[in-house]
C-alpha cells in the first residue's frame, strides 16, 4: 500500500506538468493519463487495463474510448484529438478538455456512430483518414457532458453515456 493516494498524486502531477511547461516551453507526456484519472472520477466511469480501443466502462457497461488535450493561452495552432480508433470495439468517446493548469475544464461525449459520420463528412483531409479531428470539430459534433463552470451538468454525475448514433 502507497502512501500517497491516487488523487494526491494527480494534484501533484499536475502541478509538476504545468510548472515543467512554464519553465521549458515543452509539455510532459501526461494528459492522457489525467484525462483518464478525471474522467473516471467526474464521469463514474471504471478504469480498464489491457483492453484494445477503448479505456473504461460506463454504468451500463458502454466501452468509453477517453482522450485528453491541454488547451494553452495564446496557442497558436488548431488543438487536435488524439487519433480516435475507428477500427477497434468502442461505444463512445469522452475529449476531456483542460486548462494550462491541467486541471478539466469540459468535457464532451460522442458516440461511435457520430464519431464515423463526422470524419465521413470531412474525408478529403488527410489527417481525418488517419483518425485526427480538430477539437473544434469534435465540440461541435458531440455533446457536453460536464462542465467545470456549470452546476447544472455536474448534477448529472454519475451519468449514463448514452449519445444518439
Amino acid at each position: 500500500m502507497s502512501v500517497y493516494s491516487i488523487d494526491k498524486l494527480m494534484v501533484e502531477a499536475r502541478k509538476l506538468a504545468a510548472n515543467y511547461r512554464r519553465m521549458t516551453g515543452k509539455t510532459l507526456p501526461i494528459s492522457g493519463e489525467i484525462a483518464r484519472h478525471d474522467a473516471s472520477t467526474l464521469l463514474d466511469l471504471t478504469l480498464v487495463e489491457g483492453m484494445s480501443g477503448y479505456d473504461a466502462l460506463d454504468m451500463d457497461g458502454q466501452r468509453v474510448q477517453i482522450k485528453g488535450r491541454v488547451i494553452f493561452d495564446g496557442q497558436k495552432s488548431k488543438p487536435r484529438v488524439g487519433q480516435l480508433k475507428v477500427g477497434q470495439e468502442w461505444d463512445v468517446v469522452v475529449l476531456v478538455l483542460m486548462n494550462e493548469d491541467y486541471e478539466a475544464v469540459d468535457i464532451y461525449c460522442m458516440s461511435h456512430g457520430e464519431v464515423r459520420a463526422a470524419m465521413e463528412d470531412a474525408a478529403s483531409s488527410k489527417r481525418i483518414s488517419r483518425g485526427a479531428m480538430s477539437v473544434a470539430r469534435f465540440k461541435a459534433a458531440s455533446e457536453q457532458v460536464w462542465s467545470n463552470e456549470s452546476e447544472q451538468l455536474q448534477e448529472k454525475v454519475p451519468l449514463k453515456l448514452v449519445v444518439s448514433g
